[in-house]
């Protein structure tokens, strides 16, 4: 294998995906996940496809729910708090937030560092950064003695205003390593972490930070460890671009969120090359589903949520279900169909699975349906056992006093439900038309659901990439590495204020270029993108938009006509419906995005076969009857030639997915091997 091999390596709830790319040429190999040890199953796989095995691996990208995990399962690491004196309880008051509006007695997820943890410490600045009680030394060596005692593994430390002034965090890390009580890994400050206003977001953010940094750096030296020297290794980050695994150590909050992000990332660039970049992203995993809308561009949003905790970092603006192949169905109190969110996962996972699942899922409804074939799933290499799924949907129907065949649709129905909310909430919702967008699926399953999906939403195309399965592992090779930096600047648009942007970028940028230099990104391979966060005085949040280059100077008085403030009108116009041209206008943050462009897969359009002359012979496997009166026509993905053309119902057949086309809708294959469903009114 040469230097130019990369690998990417996605990591999901059922199946770990690979995909090689070394030399313009792809390979794509899927194994079962390993819970118990998710390294296990990577390293597996990568022995498998490497050619050479392991030892010659040369560039791993990889997407890991390490840190997710952590966090949903209460598994981090032990953590302490220590915060300016007063302020103790910031992550326990919060925001006062009630989640259900309506609830006599609120269910709040309980935070991450509980309260005998969490230490004050007498210190304070004002809102410029200047101190007005100095930090207490003494006070500090009395905490960092508890610590010891109470075996903390991690600390996070959130000081009021030390977005402006870090001076007193900083002393606090120092502290701790002149005692040599703890790596600096181990160590979190908010001023690093997150420095921005927002005193209880920028806890709850450093919190989640300290809390999975020994979980992943452990995790990242198993890893490390099995690699071969010199093998390069790098982390997808929530908003879908990748960073070193040295700087994942440090920053592992950023790989929280970061299990679908891969996948945006490798569908929004397959389908641009195919001429669509307005697009609605569907992944279908064995656990859940994953959408997101990119109107010419991978959206991403400023914060969210993971298990009811803030977390305040830019990330990809994707909506999450538990809806997968996996999904367990059952009757609820009512005897009402419900469909997940729980989900068989991999072990024992879906009944035709044969590994000992004995509750009903999607899949075992699909085998039913005879959308899943024991001959051709996984390339004939994993056998299903489609009679035990039939029993267990028959056993279901019985209680719904239905066929076995109308309970399995009811299955599919119920899960497809599901995703269409979702659909909506990350297009209506958000003021888009789905039919102005075309539907790209892919996982396991996403091609399985894709028509009926998008026949409810009127969405006229879908386009299923050459290889949906492990589309995630693709979005690694294509992902860039992506560096944020922010600085709050919290005043009014004024005459100085152009100046005093120009002054705090200047030294991220100096920042940026090195932090590049050290991800091995060159000179010529560097993108920086500066935008600021503005909002009209009086309001809560803000919105981003670019800063222009260069900063025009702001004319005396109200400031209005420049770029700048022109940019912003537009933007909350464009996102609220109306502007407020005379209103004063705020400047909160200075952000900074730093990209390293890395070498992407080249893929290369092969020449289109006219329809009459494109020959579907050699692809045609026959007919399948299933048993609900359907006649499906089989192909063999691999054997479709660009240009080749057929209808629905049929089933196309290959190693990491099955395509179902629905009746009504037609097939065409493209220049890259994608196959383009359109719906035939």
């Amino acid at each position: 294998m040469t230097a130019l091999a990369h690998i990417g390596v996605d990591i999901g709830g059922t199946f770990t995906d690979l995909v090689l790319s070394d030399n313009g040429q792809l390979r794509i190999h899927k194994l079962l996940s390993t819970p118990d040890n998710p390294a296990r199953a990577m390293l597996a796989g990568l022995d498998t496809i490497t050619p050479g095995g392991l030892a010659a691996a040369a560039r791993v990208a990889h997407g890991s729910t390490v840190a997710t995990n952590a966090i949903l399962e209460r598994k981090g690491a032990k953590t302490a708090l220590i915060t300016t004196q007063g302020f103790r309880d910031v992550l326990f008051i919060g925001r006062q937030n009630r989640p259900v509006l309506y609830a006599l007695q609120p269910q709040l997820p309980p935070p991450l560092i509980p309260r005998r943890w969490c230490y004050e410490i007498p210190e304070r600045l004002d809102y410029t950064g200047a101190v007005l009680t100095p930090l207490d030394m003494v006070a500090l060596d009395t905490v960092l003695d508890d610590l010891v005692a109470q075996g903390i593994e991690a600390v996070a430390v959130c000081f009021l205003y030390s977005y402006v002034n870090p001076s007193h965090e900083q002393a606090v890390r120092a502290r701790i390593l002149e005692r040599g009580l703890l790596a600096a890994e181990q160590i979190a400050l908010s001023c690093e972490v997150l420095p921005e206003f927002r005193e209880y977001e920028r806890a709850s953010t450093v919190a989640l930070d300290a809390y999975v940094r020994p979980v992943m750096s452990r995790y990242l030296q198993t890893v490390t460890d099995a690699l071969p020297e010199g093998c390069s290794l790098r982390m997808m980050k929530s908003d879908g671009g990748v960073m070193s695994a040295a700087r994942a150590r440090q920053q592992a909050v950023q790989t929280a969120l970061s299990g679908p992000a891969a996948g945006v990332i490798g569908a929004f660039h397959l389908a641009k090359l195919a001429g669509f970049d307005h697009i609605i992203t569907l992944d279908i995993g064995g656990t859940s589903t994953d959408v997101a809308l990119c109107p010419g561009y991978p959206a991403l949003r400023p914060e969210s949520e993971i298990d009811g905790l803030p977390l305040r970092i830019r990330l990809l603006d994707i909506e999450t279900i538990g809806a997968g192949g996996g999904s367990i169905a059952r009757l609820d109190a009512g005897g009402a169909l419900r469909v997940g969110p729980e989900s068989a996962g991999a072990a024992p996972g879906p009944i035709i699975y044969g590994r000992g699942g004995q509750q009903v899922t999607v899949s075992d409804a699909n085998a039913v349906l005879g959308r899943l074939d024991a001959e051709h799933f996984l390339g004939g290499g994993m056998a299903l056992d489609v009679d035990a799924a039939r029993a267990a949907v028959g056993d279901l129907a019985r209680q719904m006093n239905l066929t076995t065949e109308a309970a399995a649709a009811g299955v599919i129905q119920v899960a497809n439900v599901n995703i269409d909310r979702a659909l909506r909430r990350v297009s209506v919702a958000r003021g888009y038309d789905p039919r102005d967008f075309t539907l790209v699926a892919f996982g396991g399953a996403g091609p399985l659901h894709a028509c009926e999906v998008a026949e409810r939403l009127e969405i006229p195309r879908v386009l299923v990439p050459r290889y949906p399965g492990v589309l995630c592992a693709f979005g690694l090779l294509a992902a860039d590495v992506v560096l944020d930096y922010s600085r709050s600047v919290l005043s009014v648009l004024a005459e100085d204020t152009p100046a005093r942007l120009a002054a705090l970028l200047d030294g991220m940028m100096q920042q940026a270029h090195a932090d590049l230099l050290a991800e091995g990104i060159g000179e010529a391979q560097m993108v920086f993108t500066p935008l600021v966060d503005m909002r009209y005085q009086g309001q809560a949040y803000e919105l981003s938009v670019p800063l222009p280059s260069p900063l025009t100077p702001l004319p005396q008085g109200e400031g209005q006509g420049t770029p700048l403030i022109d940019s912003f009108h537009e933007a909350h116009h464009r996102t609220y419906g109306h502007a407020m041209p005379g209103r004063t206008v705020e400047v909160v943050n200075l952000r900074l995005q730093a990209v390293g462009l890395v070498e992407k897969p080249v893929l290369e359009p092969e020449a289109v076969g006219t329809r009459h002359a494109v020959s579907l012979q050699d692809t045609f496997l026959g007919h399948k009857a299933t048993t609900n009166g359907d006649t499906l026509a089989l192909y063999d993905r691999e054997s479709l030639p660009p240009g080749a053309v057929f209808a629905g119902p049929a089933l196309v057949f290959q190693y990491d997915s099955t395509v179902y086309v629905a009746a009504g809708w037609s097939a065409q294959v493209d220049g890259y091997r994608n196959i383009v469903l359109s719906y035939e009114d």
